[in-house]
């Protein structure tokens, strides 16, 4: 059985995501999306500090020169923690005044991938784009209602990218910085028994774990695609992975109390899951 472990604090998470473990200082970062906050937790002293962003606040990442890059409401902006600075380094310039960013993840070139998303939830207006060298792009032509999890496979391949409103798991090829042609790789059942995929992270023997929105619980699944694991969790609105621990060996899960009355909701969880992570890439200027 599966070692769970709620993580003590004294508030809850909006809308928990943008998990990032940062092996240069050994903390683990997370955003409270509509709580608008970075969160920081040292597990080796079960601290948790909090800092105030002023906008929505999807993602956080480490910087290759020092310090954190995060998507903040329509903008990608430095930030440091020690004292808190933020400053804004590119606009994603054509989003309307009712979008803003959601999930993101490094390559290992350190280009960063990342989506926008309707604050509603509820109409294709998204996109998903490329931050490389300062510079924001559209990475690929479809539209998406809630863009989730980008995950880049170990051998660098594939960007595996999720619109959790149409419960499926997209793969896009990945060479010299251009996406191929999406397919779809996982797709959720029809009757929401999977709940909706939500974060994604690959372990270190290529398999994915996949947050389940709505399902209570994280699944693990093969190099194909294939099912093999799935833990319980206790909160509905799962929302994001991430392997972290000196050794990678935790897996650090956030969820989200939006809409929910739950005593867990909006909670980080630590789970052991028997095996290891891969290490965080960068974001290189």
């Amino acid at each position: 059985m599966t070692e769970i472990r709620v993580i003590v604090r004294d508030r809850a998470d909006v809308l928990g995501e943008g998990l990032f473990w940062s092996a240069r200082d050994g903390v683990l970062l997370w955003t409270d999306i509509l709580g608008q906050r970075i969160n920081r937790l040292d597990p080796a002293t079960g601290k948790v500090e909090s800092w105030e962003t002023g906008d929505a606040t999807g993602w956080i990442l480490g910087r290759a020169g020092g310090g954190f890059v995060a998507g903040i409401g329509t903008t990608v902006a430095t930030v440091t923690l020690d004292p808190f600075t933020v400053e804004t380094i590119a606009e994603i310039c054509g989003e309307p005044n009712s979008n803003r960013v959601n999930d993101a993840a490094a390559d290992s070139l350190g280009r960063i991938w990342m989506g926008t998303m309707p604050y509603s939830c509820d109409e294709p207006v998204g996109s998903f784009y490329r931050f490389e060298g300062g510079k924001v792009s559209r990475a690929a032509p479809e539209d998406y209602t809630i863009p989730n999890g980008p995950a880049i496979d170990p051998e660098g391949r594939f960007v595996l990218h999720t619109d959790s409103a149409l419960g499926v798991i997209f793969r896009y090829p990945l060479a010299g910085g251009v996406l191929g042609p999406r397919e779809p790789f996982i797709t959720f059942p029809d009757d929401e028994s999977w709940g909706s995929p939500d974060g994604m992270t690959f372990d270190a023997e290529g398999h994915l774990w996949v947050a389940c929105w709505g399902d209570g619980a994280v699944r693990r699944f093969a190099p194909d695609g294939t099912l093999v694991r799935r833990i319980a969790l206790p909160a509905s609105q799962i929302t994001n992975v991430v392997f972290g621990g000196e050794r990678l060996d935790h897996l650090y899960v956030t969820s989200s109390a939006n809409g929910v009355d739950e005593e867990h909701g909006g909670a980080l969880f630590e789970l052991n899951p028997g095996c290891v992570g891969l290490p965080a890439c960068l974001y290189r200027d």
